[in-house]
């Protein structure tokens, strides 16, 4: 505000290189693609003096009317996806991809960091829980679909909450043991209740430990605190008739697994894409029927009528699970293919197989990107091999070494070389019969 208002005072940036007493700090912006245009103006617009390199060394703010040097100033930028911010905002940034953790560094986080700070805000000790890495490990895949460990934080607290009730219930049966008169003859003697035999406890300022301490945290019990799993792997069950096949999907939350699913039935030759796609990935599923009407032949392809003409009195009917989320983009193309190739041929996709990439006329395969997100979605699933476009070879040495032991990767340049690979016993192609012209 200018220095004519009530209550003026300098701006954040200037507020904030006062409180440092330093012409060169960094400055964090959190959530920077959550930036919301208001009546008092619009956030974005201010920044774009501020984070250009050209202007930012006369950068003036409105309270001082002087002009201060903001060209030493490290600016950090936080965002959980790029689509919202401004393109002019984001032309002057730097973008550095910041990838989802994998289930093994989920899990050393878990037990270095987040466990001892929970045990620490519930009162516990070590010895009075103690969470199994296979527990952790079970949370990480049937409770959280997470790129970070928010959520995971949130259910090892519900954990502890839990726990220190019972530790708190315990310690109150102790507090007042039940005295039991034995016969004549006999000394009176101090029992406690079944539910709660204590241990011996050398120091009265020791907490109590009731005899199922340390309380062991199994699966079990993690259905009874957190309620039946949240999310359940159903690959085997899905790839079960033919005109099913598993993609690969990268989403702000890190990468996932992605059904494609395919009908036929009689009707005019309509392709119907469901489940709330973007115009590149009905355009990838358009391509993909184009592919394989002109090369029904060569793969012996027919409708239900005998034909090769795959649309002849044929409607054929695509849909992506998970209808509310909205997909898109182009990684999606070999998926279609694969999944249409199947139904036509009635033969099962390999259940065990899953792929990403794009496509084009020619049949050949693109390459695409967040192969890494992609590809610890795969080993989460349990799947053991995984097509992925000859380009993106480079992409797996940011994969850790044990997740790449555990997955065969195909390398696929062209569309033939991904029908053998999702296939068992490899798709076959009709071999062409060289005909020769007599000169007679």
């Amino acid at each position: 505000y200018r220095r004519t208002y009530v209550g003026s005072m300098p701006g954040r940036i200037i507020n904030g290189l006062k409180t440092v007493g330093v012409n060169n700090p960094v400055f964090l912006l959190d959530e920077v693609d959550k930036l919301g245009k208001s009546l008092q103006g619009d956030p974005a617009a201010a920044l774009l003096e501020v984070l250009d390199p050209e202007q930012n060394h006369s950068f003036t703010d409105h309270y001082l009317n002087v002009a201060f040097d903001l060209s030493q100033v490290l600016f950090i930028a936080t965002a959980n996806t790029t689509a919202t911010i401004p393109p002019a905002l984001l032309d002057r940034m730097e973008i550095i991809q910041v990838p989802g953790y994998t289930q093994e560094e989920k899990i050393e986080i878990a037990h270095r960091h987040l466990i001892p700070k929970q045990l620490e805000q519930h009162g516990l000790t070590p010895q009075q829980i103690q969470i199994p890495q296979v527990t952790t490990l079970d949370i990480i895949t049937r409770y959280t679909r997470e790129a970070g460990v928010r959520s995971l934080d949130r259910k090892l607290g519900a954990i502890c909450r839990a726990v220190a009730v019972k530790v708190a219930e315990g310690q109150h049966k102790e507090t007042k043991p039940e005295r039991v008169e034995m016969g004549e003859g006999e000394d009176c003697k101090e029992h406690v209740t079944e539910d709660a035999k204590p241990e011996s406890i050398s120091d009265a300022d020791d907490l109590a430990l009731p005899p199922e301490m340390p309380i062991l945290i199994d699966f079990h019990a993690l259905k009874d605190i957190l309620g039946p799993p949240m999310y359940e792997m159903e690959v085997s069950e899905r790839l079960s008739q033919p005109g099913v096949a598993i993609g690969l999907a990268w989403t702000p939350l890190g990468g996932e697994i992605m059904f494609v699913e395919a009908s036929r039935m009689d009707g005019e030759g309509q392709l119907t894409l469901t489940g709330q796609l973007g115009d590149v990935m009905k355009e990838s599923a358009h391509l993909a029927i184009s592919w394989l009407r002109s090369n029904a032949k060569r793969y012996q392809l027919t409708n239900a009528s005998g034909s090769f003409d795959l649309l002849d009195n044929t409607d054929i009917h695509l849909h992506f699970p998970a209808g509310a989320v909205t997909k898109d983009g182009p990684s999606a193309g070999v998926t279609i293919v694969t999944c249409l190739a199947s139904l036509f041929s009635g033969r099962l996709v390999c259940s065990d197989v899953a792929m990403t990439g794009e496509i084009t006329l020619r049949g050949l395969v693109l390459p695409v990107g967040g192969i890494k997100d992609k590809v610890l979605a795969a080993h989460r699933a349990g799947l053991k091999r995984i097509i992925i476009p000859q380009r993106n070879e480079k992409d797996l040495e940011e994969i850790a070494v044990n997740v790449r032991q555990d997955l065969t990767f195909v390398m696929a340049s062209c569309l033939d070389e991904v029908l053998n690979a999702a296939f068992d016993g490899g798709f076959a192609v009709k071999p062409r019969v060289e005909r020769l012209n007599s000169k007679l």
